[in-house]
């Protein structure tokens, strides 16, 4: 079973509001085993385990089981992952949990039920609610606490003059930081509950509850970003993805066994097969793909030749590469270059 990751931005905030806090910026990588260049981009991804173990070791070096509260209160959403921006440019509260529900794995990868998303705008008699769907042990309250402190941090930056949160309801037991929490929450919190959930003030499905309009362009630009990520990290889990990830370094081997990418994904021959086939491909068609895409990367690149191409593709022949070529484009090498430059 795979490793679930989460975006390093998040893990790169808490870093440095740590770090001012009085953390030790170093120990805090080696705790989680991460480096300075795996934090380096907001978009890389990050083992979970990793960011556990960074705000575990930031909670010790301060002694302050409400670290990761306090940073959550603290930041801005949209300085540390692209899904911020997102919400920042919605049109409404509803509009705004579609996108978190549309893009929350951009954040992190999540357990949920099967066929939920993981935040619930809910009507019922006794209010409007933000239900949180996440399926983690009541132990593990770090991440709950901090998902509605970021709700409430979010609306409460942007719209200081309007009420949001009126009470919150959560399953696990009072932390360690419980007396912390009228100061940070600011609202009355049930502990030992049925379900994690925040009751907001009805205004913000009333008539005129829409954001201020006008970001129509920038929230067009950020979910153009994010839907790549997002087709990128899907690439990743798919059967596709895992034999592109094996068969990318060995592409200037020319032929590649299908049985030993089998053995190095946990395959036999058979299953990746029919996984391959479910996905409506075969084992030729992933090769042949990715020969094409590298192929076009190279060349557009302008930095290799077109001979240094099909050698790192996998030709033997200049020749073999330049029929290739014709196929997948309908153009020769070097026209296309010719086209690009």
């Amino acid at each position: 079973m795979s490793i679930p990751t989460m975006a390093a931005g998040f893990a790169a905030a808490f870093a440095e509001f740590a770090a001012n806090r009085g953390a030790d910026r170093g120990a805090l990588l080696l705790a989680s085993n991460l480096t300075e260049a795996d934090l380096s981009d907001q978009d890389n991804r990050i083992p979970i385990p990793a960011y556990h173990a960074m705000i575990a070791a930031g909670i010790m070096q301060t002694g302050d089981t409400a670290l990761l509260l306090r940073h959550t209160f603290e930041s801005d959403l949209e300085t540390i992952s692209v899904v911020g921006q997102i919400v920042h440019t919605s049109k409404s509260l509803a509009h705004s949990i579609d996108q978190l529900n549309r893009y929350v794995r951009l954040m992190a990868d999540a357990s949920l039920p099967k066929g939920t998303d993981r935040y619930e705008l809910l009507h019922t008699s006794d209010g409007l609610w933000i239900v949180d769907h996440l399926i983690l042990p009541d132990a593990d309250y770090l991440g709950t606490e901090a998902s509605f402190a970021r709700f409430i941090s979010e609306f409460r930056s942007s719209f200081p003059d309007v009420p949001f949160a009126l009470d919150l309801e959560v399953t696990f037991p009072p932390p360690p930081h419980v007396a912390d929490y009228p100061d940070l929450f600011r609202i009355p919190v049930q502990f030992g509950g049925a379900r994690n959930a925040l009751r907001l003030d009805p205004v913000w499905v009333s008539d005129g509850s829409d954001f201020a309009p006008g970001h129509a362009y920038a929230f067009g630009v950020f979910t153009r970003h994010a839907d790549a990520l997002l087709k990128a990290l899907e690439s990743d889990t798919t059967t596709r993805g895992m034999v592109e990830a094996q068969i990318l370094p060995r592409l200037h081997e020319g032929s590649i066994s299908m049985d030993r990418v089998a053995k190095d994904v946990g395959m036999s021959r058979q299953t990746l097969y029919r996984r391959l086939r479910d996905e409506g491909l075969t084992f030729g068609d992933v090769h042949d793909d990715l020969r094409k895409r590298m192929a076009l990367d190279y060349l557009s690149a302008q930095k290799v030749s077109v001979n240094e191409t099909a050698y790192l593709l996998g030709f033997s022949e200049a020749s073999s590469f330049v029929r290739a070529f014709k196929r997948w484009t309908g153009h020769s090498p070097t026209a296309y270059l010719s086209q690009v430059s």
